[in-house]
């Protein structure tokens, strides 16, 4: 027989036994209590060194970049670095990470839509230094920079180039 004092007990611990296990799955609800745990896991992910800034293209119809001449999935999207690997999901600041796991539900609608063919880009599609688009992509996007005539991307760039 259970007492009261010890009934109680388990009584206030199961929300926070379920709120945990439903944030450790991604799911965000917010828990009361006034104390917090961060959580930061590094994850190595094999056969992702890239020895310099990569050029990078970008998708078509997208704002999604990625590296043509590397040969491992990973795309750059709106400031970050994106990998699936082995069914999962990776997230990073940098191209050489280091790497975080990310829910499923946490990625960007737009990575999940790519096409398994992606690397097959449609002929004309410029390779744009790393450091361009790092400082570039933002406006890119703003004003609609990949859908413009050819032309005119051109004579942006070597404007932004400064040629």
């Amino acid at each position: 027989m259970i007492s009261g004092g010890a009934l109680m007990k388990k009584q206030k611990l199961a929300p926070l036994v379920i709120a945990t296990i439903l944030w450790m799955l991604g799911v965000g609800i917010p828990v009361p209590g006034n104390a917090g745990v961060n959580v930061d896991i590094t994850i190595p992910l094999p056969g992702l060194v890239i020895s310099a800034p990569p050029a990078m293209i970008v998708m078509p119809g997208t704002n999604v970049y990625y590296p043509p001449d590397v040969t491992a999935d990973i795309f750059f999207y709106h400031g970050y670095w994106y990998r699936p690997y082995r069914g999962h999901w990776f997230i990073s600041s940098g191209y050489n990470g280091p790497w975080g796991g990310i829910a499923i539900g946490r990625v960007p609608r737009p990575l999940l839509g790519i096409p398994p063919h992606f690397r097959h880009a449609a002929p004309g599609y410029e390779r744009v230094p790393y450091g361009v688009m790092r400082n570039n992509w933002r406006a890119w996007e703003r004003d609609r920079h990949w859908e413009k005539p050819r032309g005119r991307r051109e004579e942006r760039r070597e404007r932004e180039l400064g040629r």
